[in-house]
């Protein structure tokens, strides 16, 4: 069984890749590395380099090398770009995700896991959220990952496919013996960007919004290590190809940290008391965000090894430190 990963020289994509090939599955990589790197993707996966909506591609991809199932990565992440651009976000992610789809239908291809997002919940208040939370996206990303969601299950209704939707809540962290991280530059990820300022590639940070109605006024999140979100992923596929029915889940570790807390272990890890300015909120951005994750655990036997914010922060702050390196 040979499966595509859509978007695997991204960050999480790139995590995916390693875990599946740690495992000796074969793994053919589609990416446009517009947003992704060549050299993040394992060597022992296959690279075609396109468009995850190039219909006639992925149908060729999936004729040559036998694809059985898709983890579907690809795709535009940035909430305020989202507001900004909202057609790029329904270009990108909704369109491409249909196209990729009718691919997989007209080839075969018997499972898909997509990479959803918490943000198709929108404003929850501060208490854990669960799945069958009613849906308000309040930003064009959310509500462009939310179609894809639906697209689906509409497709799972008609047709032979099982899927998987896993919404994803603050994915952080690296790979944990050091071979991908999140690699680009301008990513907005609070926790990569503090790092930035610790080791000097920033002269500041910005913490958007300290009037929340949280303990501290800034916003809460729920941060999980990006390994362990892939060990999910692993997971709804083996289970996918077990017989198991089409299926969404929250992937997080029901546990919040306020945008101060996260400053401050930053600062902690790297012993720099870097600048954090203080600016106006973002539009789009709920005052918190916490997985009620019980469901994954359940439903997959999920058990994450790495859900402690110090150990997120070390493995992120020693990726940023690799990287300075690398582009000396």
């Amino acid at each position: 069984m040979t499966v595509l990963v859509t978007g695997g020289g991204g960050y999480i994509g790139s995590h995916m890749v390693l875990r599946l090939c740690d495992a000796g599955e074969p793994v053919v990589v589609l990416d446009n590395l517009t947003t992704g790197f060549d050299w993040a993707i394992d060597p022992r996966a296959t690279l075609v380099e396109g468009n995850a909506g190039d219909m006639a591609l992925v149908g060729e991809i999936i004729d040559r090398h036998a694809i059985n199932e898709i983890v579907h990565f690809a795709g535009s992440i940035v909430v305020p770009e989202s507001v900004v651009n909202p057609l790029k976000y329904y270009a990108n992610n909704t369109v491409t995700s249909r196209n990729l789809i009718e691919a997989a239908v007209t080839g075969g291809v018997k499972h898909m896991v997509f990479s959803s997002t918490a943000a198709v919940y929108g404003m929850t208040g501060l208490g854990p959220v669960s799945e069958d939370t009613e849906l308000h996206p309040m930003s064009p990303y959310g509500r462009s990952k939310l179609m894809t969601e639906l697209m689906l299950a509409d497709t799972a209704a008609a047709h032979p496919l099982t899927y998987g939707a896993l919404r994803y809540f603050n994915v952080a962290g690296a790979d944990p013996r050091g071979r991908s991280g999140q690699s680009t530059p301008t990513a907005t990820h609070l926790i990569k960007v503090a790092c930035q300022a610790a080791l000097g590639q920033r002269p500041f940070m910005e913490i958007y919004g300290t009037d929340y109605p949280t303990p501290d006024g800034t916003g809460i999140r729920d941060y999980i290590h990006v390994s362990d979100l892939v060990e999910a992923h692993a997971l709804l596929l083996a289970y996918l190809r077990g017989g198991g029915a089409s299926t969404t889940l929250n992937c997080g570790y029901g546990l919040g940290f306020s945008v101060r807390q996260v400053v401050e272990m930053v600062r902690k890890v790297s012993g720099v008391n870097f600048v954090a300015k203080e600016s106006p909120r973002r539009a789009g951005d709920p005052p918190a965000i916490v997985a009620g994750a019980q469901k994954v655990r359940a439903l997959l036997g999920w058990q994450p090894a790495h859900d402690d914010l110090e150990d997120i922060v070390r493995s992120a702050y020693a990726w940023e430190q690799y990287l300075v390196r690398r582009n000396r």
